[in-house]
């Protein structure tokens, strides 16, 4: 590893905020732009989960408005992903309740929800599945992998215990501030979209295919994005196919913009899974196997479904060694609201499962879970359950050390559990010797170990990304950064900004880096996995070196009167993948990701005993995510990652009934909010990547991983009985 790494940072001191001056900004987001003679566009939805249309009735439309359906699309009806099953427009069938039937375009919005109200669609209703269960029973699957690690039939056989669980985490729904929403303009024979998304050429590709155009006809150009978390991953690609449509067959710009309903009712959410993990034991308690058997819901459509499976195999075991591993994991289709990509990919589903399981192996053992836990922590040379071979030093020892001094987990942890009763159920008589009777509120603590592999999965930087900057040298002695990843509020444009102006010697101010269009930009890759840091960033740094070199070349040619002047530079470079990352997709063997982030969140809580209402009161991590391109960014990342993921496993209620979500507004599904959390407390381990620029890794999606598993854990030594899902709700806990 290149040493110079080590003790460089390029982040900038944070002077006192009441030492600043007062600055105010603003942001034009996609609903407050409006083009010349603009109309608008909402659709129509299927009302059921599973059938056939029968017939369509339109009403007298008045002039100016239209209906649109899949007979208007000029090129294919399906919608560009990693599968061939998902239809922009429903065609003979219906698939999930929200199922976008046919377009409204007008130039009112009152007049166009009038026009869908009156709409009537019949259809033939037929025998829908809702249950992974009944997916199952029908083998409904969209895809159905394995993978094996040493001898783990060999392990079962010579077992002297078995231990086994299933755990279930449930929907989660991304609840952006901004809803999904695109503009669109069809002229000159070019389709031009502006919108929310994180992805641009997904929609560009999405497109091109839709409208059968060449892709000089279709320009993407994202417009400041209020949030994503992953859900304008995915569904951009068909709000803009639907708005474009519309400006096709209208020939005026079209807005779309969803409302919150729309949204949640329509969009994809996280998966739901079922994890059932049976662990081998030898005669002194050790573990020496585990088969692990991880289901998704994906929903109607398999859309990004069978990628995120795979990063919830690949992160079954978790930050642990175990010697032999047999994993099974199967997406289902059912007839719910297609699910696809939220922050962390699968991985949370998958890590919550492994950290429960060890937690139970721990506790039936009498040990306490985190020196049960630190057992077995991966280190460098061990292979991974894909059979990688961990490279550099893994600091959980030293973070573990850290972890403890800042939260007091373990005196807090023997304290709670003494304190409420080791073992005791805590039933409707409080804790087991209780003098004070059920009034008094219980406290616990959990702890989780957890890794986030760092960009995107498998082969995929290298056989299909293959990402691509442009860095560009102005005039007025100004540069520019080309690239098509998105800001949308995680710090990219900062970020990446800094990595070009400490390469360059040139202010911050001074390096131009517009949200990205298509016409301009190349393809550097989505803004997903964890990737924008570390592999877009090291393209980067390399563009900014090949750069400079470029400009000092230049300097040594020119005479000392000529130096103050500037010539225009362009340089590009393009994704490099280690020789040492040996990928086969085909078995899934080897380094599933080039570098992994690692973390450890402490959560303390308190539980009502009378109405069983938990409430954390101490929150803790610690992370390595290589070297920290700007501190105060990471450490915002990580305090928002550990809320997500505590409003996962604790008040984001989310259920679907016959297909309908039952909680389909913001009054009805709660996110935490500042003051449902206490102080986050935050620090960093360095420990540098040679894999990213100074040594920085992907950190993204990392805290939400761990926060679920350490809050669960917390309920767990509070209340003396085994928690195996989430959210949990009071109803959860009185069921125990």
């Amino acid at each position: 590893m290149n040493n110079e790494y080590k003790n460089r940072s390029i982040s900038t001191p944070v002077e006192r905020i009441d030492a600043r001056p007062k600055i105010r900004g603003e942001a034009e987001y996609i609903d407050d732009r409006t083009i010349p003679g603009m109309i608008y566009a909402k659709i129509f939805v299927s009302a059921i989960a599973k059938g056939k249309i029968r017939s369509v009735r339109i009403p007298e439309l008045p002039d100016g408005y239209t209906v649109i359906d899949k007979n208007d699309i000029p090129g294919r009806n399906r919608v560009k992903m990693i599968a061939d099953d998902w239809p922009f427009l429903a065609e003979d069938t219906v698939n999930h309740i929200g199922e976008p039937v046919l377009i409204v375009a007008g130039p009112d919005r009152a007049e166009i929800d009038k026009i869908l109200s009156e709409i009537k669609v019949e259809y033939i209703p037929s025998d829908a599945v809702f249950a992974m269960e009944d997916a199952e029973a029908k083998n409904s699957t969209f895809v159905d992998y394995s993978l094996k690690k040493g001898e783990p039939d060999a392990a079962e056989s010579e077992a002297s215990r078995v231990i086994e669980d299933t755990y279930s985490t449930g929907i989660q729904e991304h609840i952006y501030l901004e809803p999904q929403g695109v503009i669109a303009e069809y002229r000159d024979g070019k389709i031009t979209v502006y919108g929310s998304m994180q992805c641009p050429y997904y929609v560009k590709g999405a497109l091109v295919e839709a409208f059968k155009f060449s892709e000089d006809r279709i320009r993407i150009i994202q417009t400041t994005t209020g949030g994503a978390f992953g859900g304008k991953e995915d569904y951009p690609s068909l709000i803009s196919f639907y708005a474009a449509l519309a400006s096709y067959r209208t020939g005026k710009p079209v807005k779309m913009v969803f409302n919150r309903l729309e949204d949640i009712v329509t969009t994809t959410k996280r998966h739901p899974s079922k994890t059932r993990i049976k662990t081998f034991l030898d005669s002194s308690g050790g573990i020496t196997g585990m088969d692990i058997d991880i289901k998704l819901d994906g929903g109607a459509y398999e859309g990004l479904s069978s990628v995120v499976l795979q990063r919830s195999i690949f992160a079954a075991t978790g930050a642990y060694n175990i010697p032999n591993v047999r994993v099974r994991g199967r997406a289902f289709r059912t007839n719910n609201v297609p699910k696809g990509a939220f922050r962390g990919f699968g991985g949370p589903q998958a890590v919550f499962a492994i950290e429960m399981h060890m937690n139970r192996i721990a506790v039936e053992a009498g040990e306490d879970p985190a020196l049960f836990k630190s057992k077995y922590l991966l280190k460098e040379g061990d292979l991974t359950v894909t059979g990688g071979k961990i490279r550099g030093e893994i600091k959980l020892p030293e973070m573990l050390k850290k972890a403890f001094s800042l939260s007091g987990y373990p005196e807090k942890y023997r304290k709670y559990l003494s304190f409420n009763g080791e073992g005791s159920a805590c039933g409707e008589n409080g804790r087991s010797g209780d003098s004070k009777g059920v009034f008094e509120k219980r406290k616990g603590i959990g702890i989780s170990v957890f890794n986030h592999g760092c960009g995107f999965t498998g082969s995929g930087e290298r056989d299909k990304i293959k990402g691509r900057v442009k860095l560009k040298l102005l005039a007025d002695g100004r540069a520019e950064l080309l690239v098509s990843s998105t800001e949308m509020g995680q710090g990219a444009q900062t970020t990446l900004r800094k990595i070009v102006s400490d390469t360059l010697n040139i202010p911050p101010e001074k390096i131009i880096y517009c949200n990205p269009d298509t016409d301009r930009v190349p393809d550097s890759g989505p803004t997903v996995a964890s990737r924008t840091a570390m592999i877009v960033g090291r393209i980067v740094l390399r563009a900014a070196e090949e750069l400079k070199e470029k400009m000092a070349e230049k300097m040594s040619v020119l005479g000392e009167t000529e130096k103050d002047t500037h010539e225009e530079i362009t340089v590009e470079e393009q994704y490099r993948h280690p020789e040492e990352i040996e990928w086969d997709q085909d078995s899934f063997h080897g380094n599933a990701y080039p570098d992994y982030a690692w973390g450890i969140n402490v959560v303390e809580v308190e539980v009502d005993p009378l109405t069983l209402e938990v409430v954390p009161t101490g929150i803790w991590g610690v992370y390595d995510i290589g070297m920290p391109l700007d501190e105060k960014i990471a450490e915002g990342q990580m305090c928002g990652g550990i809320a997500q993921g505590i409003g996962w496993a604790g008040i984001e209620v989310m259920t679907e009934e016959n297909g309908r979500i039952r909680q389909a507004s913001v009054t009805d599904y709660i996110i935490p909010t500042a003051r449902d959390l206490p102080e986050i407390k935050v620090v960093f381990v360095n420990n540098p990547s040679p894999y990213g620029p100074y040594g920085a890794k992907g950190a993204g999606e990392l805290p939400l991983v761990g926060a679920a598993p350490a809050y669960a854990a917390a309920v767990q030594n509070a209340l003396g009985r085994p928690v195996n899902r989430i959210p949990i709700t009071p109803d959860y806990l009185m069921s125990l």
